[in-house]
């Protein structure tokens, strides 16, 4: 208890050596290196600021000189070269010298305002950010190589954050105000939007952008980047082949849009597939595909288009597979019965953390459409319309692995029963924090293994080898 009180009272000394009695106050002496990083942080906000009230005021000239209803018929080039001219006389006039390349920036700004989406232009065109997030006006986040990190792009204020949120939303048929203050929507290649505003976002308009990549991942890639092996490669080429009902399972943002794209360029390309999503961002590089979007309510709150509609409709439409972009609710009821009759090889996603929790998840939204159904009945269903399930993560080093692929061989009971065929084992971290491991067999031979020799696949033993 002595060394308690002496350590308090060394600790109060040394606290109130840093502050100096004045006029019987106490002044804290102010430590150095922490005044000038705030003086540089006001300097770089107030150089930004005025960069954005400049650009804002031109901004509102060009919407004045403009013919807004012809933009979409004028070359990028020739548009270019007009803001480009404007900004010259702007500065001119404003007795505002620049350096070339700082007008050519601002001329590029101006343009991305006027055809594109802005601020975000330059981010969604850098290869390198997978994640767009935009958390109020003043702070946006990007994610590189699985890691976030905040980068100096401001909007001007929370009314051009808003304009921006609703040319998105605009162009897909879709509406947020206050009566609905979020919502789903898609850019033109593909990349998924959500955006949330007040009331229900406090700090301000939010928005996240899941970029769709441009050069598709390949299960090739996959095994080079060490999230797969070339053999479990080639049992998921035979399963898809075969047709298989697959279940991808996983976090968010551990890939499992991106495995689904993977997986589905091993379907025959003279089956006939229908894909359902709720924002369209699959790419199937087949021609005999036929997309299908929901639709949310309109104004009065009806004509909502769901995903168990388009998954019940899609069993009208003679498919040969059903591709479901992410089962939420209850058409998982649906899928599953398209599943257990007659088409196989039908694929979808689901979140969850572990494949065993996927399957009681798609228990849970069976059990949401209020049918008075036994659950023995559900699993029955579940075990007997799904055959493989697809376990991803993305680890805390920012990477995306396959952390299982387990095979359901039925029922044990009233309990569903799996079996990893293969699995990925972290042996530890380097000294960078990168995951060390490996994804390999675990030695157990799957039934499906005569489903796939019957389909023209011969698999050698060795395969299924644990450690392979």
């Amino acid at each position: 208890m002595f060394r308690d009180f002496v350590s308090r009272r060394a600790e109060a000394k040394a606290e109130a050596s840093r502050h100096e009695p004045v006029s019987g106050a106490l002044r804290v002496v102010p430590d150095k290196a922490a005044v000038a990083t705030q003086h540089r942080l006001n300097a770089v906000d107030a150089t930004l600021r005025a960069r954005l009230d400049l650009k804002s005021r031109l901004h509102e000239v060009l919407l004045g000189r403009l013919n807004l209803s012809v933009l979409d018929r004028v070359e990028r080039s020739e548009l270019k070269a007009e803001i480009g001219a404007l900004v010259q006389d702007f500065l001119a006039t404003e007795n505002r010298p620049m350096r070339a390349e700082d007008a050519e920036k601002l001329t590029d700004e101006l343009l991305d305002e006027v055809m594109g989406l802005g601020p975000l232009e330059p981010l969604l065109a850098d290869p390198s950010v997978a994640d767009v997030l935009v958390n109020s006006y003043r702070n946006v986040y990007v994610e590189r190589d699985g890691l976030l990190e905040r980068v100096p792009v401001q909007f001007r204020d929370e009314r051009h954050l808003l304009r921006i949120i609703d040319k998105i939303v605009s162009r897909v048929g879709r509406r947020v105000d206050e009566s609905q203050p979020w919502v789903d929507a898609r850019l033109e290649d593909g990349s998924r939007v959500n955006a949330i505003i007040r009331p229900c976002a406090i700090d301000g308009p939010t928005l996240s952008i899941r970029k769709f990549s441009r050069d598709p991942l390949t299960l090739d890639r996959l095994v080079e980047r060490g999230a797969l092996s070339e053999q479990a490669v080639r049992v998921l080429m035979a399963l898809v082949e075969s047709r298989l009902n697959i279940l991808i399972s996983g976090g968010t943002g551990s890939g499992k849009t991106t495995m689904l794209n993977a997986l589905s360029s091993f379907i025959d390309p003279r089956q006939r597939i229908v894909t359902i999503e709720d924002a369209a961002e699959l790419q199937l590089r087949q021609e005999h595909v036929v997309r299908l979007e929901t639709r949310p309510a309109n104004l009065e709150g009806a004509a909502a288009v769901t995903q168990r509609d388009l998954v019940r409709n899609a069993l009208r439409m003679r498919p040969d597979r059903i591709i479901v972009g992410e089962v939420r609710g209850t058409e998982a009821f649906d899928m599953l019965q398209a599943m257990n009759t007659g088409h196989d090889g039908s694929m979808t996603t689901i979140h969850a953390n572990t494949a065993r929790d996927a399957l009681s998840r798609l228990e849970q939204m069976v059990a949401m459409m209020g049918a008075d159904m036994p659950l023995s009945v559900v699993r029955q269903q579940v075990a007997s319309g799904i055959n493989v399930v697809l376990q991803l993560a993305r680890l805390p080093d920012g990477s995306r692995r396959v952390i299982s692929v387990s095979e359901i061989t039925g029922m044990e009971g009233d309990v569903i029963s799996m079996q990893d065929i293969y699995r990925f084992r972290q042996t530890g971290r380097a000294s960078d924090g990168t995951i060390l491991g490996g994804f390999a067999a675990t030695g157990i031979r799957p039934k499906f293994a005569e489903r796939l020799e019957a389909s023209g696949f011969s698999l050698a033993a060795e395969i299924f080898a644990e450690g392979v």
